[in-house]
Order: C-alpha cells, then structure tokens, then sequence
C-alpha cells in the first residue's frame, strides 16, 4: 500500500505543478498585454496593440499543453488508483491515456481556455478601438 501511495503522491505533485504553470501562464499573457496596451498608448504606436496578439496566441497553445498534459496525468492517477500494490511499478508513462478526444488540440479549445482567452481578445479589440 505504501508504494501505491508514493506514485500517486508523485502524480499529484505533477498534476499540481502543471496547474500551477497554467495559473503562471494566465498572469504571464494578461501582465504582458498591458504592458504592451501601455506602451502604445504612451508612444501613440498602433503597432504594439497588434503585436500584443502573437503573444495571447502563443500563451493560449502553451495553457492548451499544460491542460492536455494534466488531463492526461489525471487518468494516470485513476489508473494507479484502481491498480492492485503488487502491479505498482512508479511508471510515468502517460501515452496509453492519448486518446481520440483528449489531443492537444482539444484541450486549446476546451471551454476554460476559450473563455479566458477569447474574454482577453474582446478586451483587446475594445481597448483598440475606443483609443
């Protein structure tokens, strides 16, 4: 039973940092967007307001990775759970769990993700124009 508990410790540990590089990663793009918006409101350079998009993009595909990942670390955790404590072997191994629905790809397009992101774009096209 102890090594049961010890792997799903480690899981959960993983699972804990991938959720926190995602909250990182949410402060990252929304500190960096104002900071750019300030910018182009103090220079007047229309420019940065453009190039505040690439960087939501690219923050949204890395929030979409770490969301997949944990995804799939959380089926390896149920699947641990559910093992019996002689069949522990402290795999870590999460490419049983790739499935047809869980891809990369989906988890960009999840319903948290798009929220948040899509909120920051409409943020950034009223800011954009009402300047």
């Amino acid at each position: 039973m102890d090594a049961k508990i010890k792997q799903l410790e480690m899981i959960q540990g993983i699972i804990n940092r991938l959720a926190n590089n995602s909250f990182l990663i949410k402060g990252w793009c929304v500190t960096l967007v104002a900071a750019l918006f300030a910018l182009s409101a103090k220079d007047s350079a229309q420019r940065y307001m453009i190039v505040a998009y690439i960087p939501v993009v690219i923050f949204w595909i890395l929030d979409g990775y770490y969301l997949w990942q944990e995804r799939l670390f959380r089926a390896l955790y149920d699947y641990v759970r559910g093992k019996d404590d002689e069949e522990i072997d402290f795999s870590m191994d999460t490419k049983a769990f790739i499935r047809g629905k869980d891809t990369w790809s989906r988890s960009i397009i999840s319903t948290t993700l798009l929220i948040f992101y899509i909120t920051l774009i409409v943020m950034m096209l009223i800011v954009k124009y009402s300047l």
